[in-house]
């Protein structure tokens, strides 16, 4: 039995402490009623799956142990690594568990070297240079993430620099010399190391700058080359969205309800799937994912492990996207070479997508051992930095020459094994992901308000604004309220039952809002009911900026009317201090005009960063109709090939390496969105439109192939300055 096989294992290389270890702190998470799961290679494990670590069972997919232990990666100093997920608000406690347990003489965290990137290395070398703060901030800016090194004078040209001075040269010489190399020494994002005795004697360790942490001085590559074990506790903010969703569901039904209470395989979940209806969930809520939903069509949980993993560089790189999804809508034929090529690559029609499967075809193809087919994952995952899988071609190829494949097929997965490179994906670590896309489009699906309260309540994560959340929300028919002092709390909330009640927004969507500020607000409301402002500023104990805070938020809406009338009433209710605290003062408050809708947005953006009225473009639309821009629910009903323009608030820029320069945006308004693609050549033509406005025109051709649709961008335009127009819109709104 692989329970058997793998406990033998375990024993015989002495890993037993480490698994327990794992375990405990799951143990405590759980029992503190805090989400968790493991991930990675640790979901190919019987034991993980039985001590409750991982949620994924092994025995039900396509094990492959040896990709997590082996004997061979024991022998070569290659120790176990289990990554397990927290909710990232509730990790701290996790974190602050081991202290208390094993003390901070026997725990540490890993540290990680922080490099010299394209702007740190802009800013500091030109600090040191002491060039004007503002040029070197306004050059810093001008260089993305994408920029390489060799882009770096024509950031200096684009500022408005004269490349040939010697101090701009020096400058550009230093920035690039600094590239890669050590900046400072921070926290690793959750790497413990757990000793027997005090870890000071193994490695060096210091205080960290965050209170009650220690950190080794040492990055983690150091840690594993001295075959020191290292456990993960990671953060991730889906789970703090899942959890709090189901508790709000929880309290919606009146009784429990868990992750394993959500139904599998929900019909209605996999067509909004389909649809690429996916603001807000897990994983599949990028450009890249949304546009390959509706051409993959998930159906089953499968899809999900098939489609997180998909949509990475590994498979974009090796050639196996597109092969895969002709085969899967019937386009070209699903083939073996062999009956032990098939039983490797048959679930994912031939083409190999994770790295388990590589693994397989190396073994079953190619005569190699388990713990060597592992040692070619590794060189695999290195081979662009040492160069390591040309020594295994002759070993790959002969093998299965005598094998009987033929030299064509045998080169090609070579070819695909090199295309994986140092980017392959795991089937055990898209499986454990899948399972966190399923329950948070389930969720999105039957439970949209709840959803967006705990994606509200749990921010900052995830890849989209709260802004985008609410308009998607709203779009699909969730009442959103705004904040009210004398209702709201800290969080935002539900009011009323059922999977469609309105949701409150907390106070926490107000900027610059503190905490224990909005709980002593709560706490004197739960007394009894504010009369006005003054009373809210005396029984709340609030400051000056406190009141001006919730005022800006229209928080003080029904103690003081409009904006206007409350930002002058927060000024005159700021209590005394001293003698004069518990005098009071009569003071008629003056006949102030009413915002327009315009101001009122642009005020609503500003003191909590999304609004509740109408979109703004929805306040610009006569004057976009006019300039022949049309909205999103229009071009939508365009044919393919049609010349289109459209014109949104940008929200998306996506620039993935394996694009070849290709940018993707997505532009808003108040139909709906348009996915845009820029191509290398339009970018590099109008970077400053591309990269630098925030609502932007596009005049391009409408392309539409089934449920995928986007407009290919053939002129930009800058037309940013209309939003600044918003202030006189409307002015009969009130």
């Amino acid at each position: 039995m692989q329970i058997e096989h793998e406990l033998s294992l375990i024993a015989d290389l002495k890993y037993e402490p480490y698994f327990l270890t794992v375990y405990d702190i799951v143990r405590f998470a759980r029992n503190e009623g805090i989400l968790c799961q493991g991930r990675g290679s640790a979901a190919n494990s019987a034991v993980c799956y039985c001590l409750g670590i991982t949620e994924v069972d092994p025995a039900r997919g396509n094990l492959l142990f040896e990709r997590f232990i082996s004997r061979e990666r024991a022998a070569a100093g290659d120790v176990p690594d289990i990554d397990t997920d927290f909710e990232h608000q509730r990790r701290e406690e996790v974190i602050q568990y081991i202290y208390r347990k094993y003390s901070r003489t026997r725990a540490a965290l890993a540290a990680a070297v922080t490099t010299y990137r394209p702007r740190s290395a802009i800013r500091d070398s030109g600090k040191a240079l002491g060039i004007d703060p503002v040029i070197v901030d306004r050059v810093a800016k001008e260089h993305h993430w994408f920029d390489s090194s060799a882009d770096l004078i024509r950031r200096f040209v684009a500022s408005g620099l004269d490349p040939e001075t010697p101090m701009i040269q020096q400058w550009a010489t230093l920035a690039t010399q600094l590239l890669g190399f050590p900046r400072h020494l921070s926290q690793h994002t959750g790497g413990f190391v757990i000793a027997r005795g005090k870890l000071s004697r193994l490695v060096p360790v210091e205080n960290a700058s965050m209170p009650d942490r220690t950190v080794i001085q040492w990055d983690k590559d150091d840690l594993e080359a001295l075959g020191l074990l290292k456990i993960d506790v990671l953060a991730l903010g889906m789970l703090s969205a899942i959890r709090r969703t189901l508790d709000l569901v929880s309290q919606q039904r009146g009784e429990p309800f868990e992750m394993q209470d959500i139904p599998p395989e929900d019909e209605a979940t996999y067509d909004m799937i389909c649809a690429a209806d996916t603001v807000g969930v897990f994983q599949i809520e990028s450009r890249a994912q949304m546009s390959m939903l509706p051409r993959l069509k998930p159906r089953e949980f499968y899809d999900l492990v098939i489609e997180v993993a998909i949509v990475r560089p590994g498979p974009v790189q090796g050639g196996m996207v597109h092969p895969y999804l002709r085969r899967r809508q019937g386009i070209e034929p699903v083939s073996y070479p062999s009956p032990d090529v098939e039983q490797a690559l048959k679930r994912t029609l031939g083409v190999p997508i994770f790295q388990e499967q590589v693994m397989q075809v190396a073994m079953l193809a190619a005569g190699f051992s388990a713990g060597e087919a592992d040692q070619l994952r590794r060189a695999m995952a290195a081979w662009k930095r040492k160069g390591g899988l040309q020594h295994y071609h002759d070993r790959i190829v002969e093998g299965m020459l005598q094998r009987g494949y033929d030299r064509e097929f045998a080169e090609s997965i070579f070819s695909q094994i090199q295309g994986f490179g140092e980017y392959g994906f795991p089937e055990s670590h898209a499986a454990s992901f899948a399972l966190l896309v399923y329950a948070s489009c389930w969720l999105k699906r039957h439970e949209p308000a709840a959803f967006l309260c705990a994606m509200l309540n749990s921010q900052p994560m995830g890849f989209y604004s709260p802004s985008q959340l609410v308009q998607d929300a709203k779009r699909h028919g969730v009442a959103v309220l705004p904040v009210d002092v004398t209702i709201s709390g800290w969080d935002s909330t539900m009011e009323g039952d059922g999977s469609m009640a309105p949701v409150r927004l907390g106070m926490s969507v107000a900027r610059g809002m503190r905490e224990e500020t909005a709980r002593r607000i709560e706490a004197a409301r739960a007394v009894r009911p504010f009369r006005d402002v003054a009373d809210l500023a005396n029984r709340a104990q609030l400051d000056r900026h406190d009141l001006q805070v919730l005022a800006a938020a229209n928080a003080l809406k029904p103690l003081a009317g409009d904006r206007r009338q409350a930002l002058w009433a927060a000024v005159a209710a700021v209590p005394d201090k001293d003698l004069l605290r518990a005098t009071s003062r009569e003071e008629e408050a003056p006949a102030l005009a009413a915002p327009t809708e315009g101001e009122d947005l642009i005020a609503d953006y500003r003191s909590t960063g999304l609004t509740l009225g109408r979109h703004p473009l929805a306040l610009l639309r006569e004057k976009l109709l006019a300039m022949r821009l049309m909205p999103a629910e229009a071009l939508m009903r365009y044919r393919n090939g049609q010349l289109a323009r459209g014109c949104g608030i940008v929200t998306v820029r996506q620039r993935p390496g394996t694009a070849n320069g290709v940018m993707f945006m997505t532009l808003e308004d108040e139909t709906g969105s348009v996915n845009v693609i820029v191509w290398e050549s339009v970018l590099k033509r109008q970077r400053r439109e591309a990269l630098g406005s925030s609502l932007l025109a596009v005049y391009g051709v409408w392309q539409c192939e089934g449920e995928v649709r986007h407009l290919v961008a053939q002129r930009l335009v800058d037309v940013s300055h209309l939003l600044g127009e918003l202030p006189t819109a409307s002015r009969n709104f009130h």
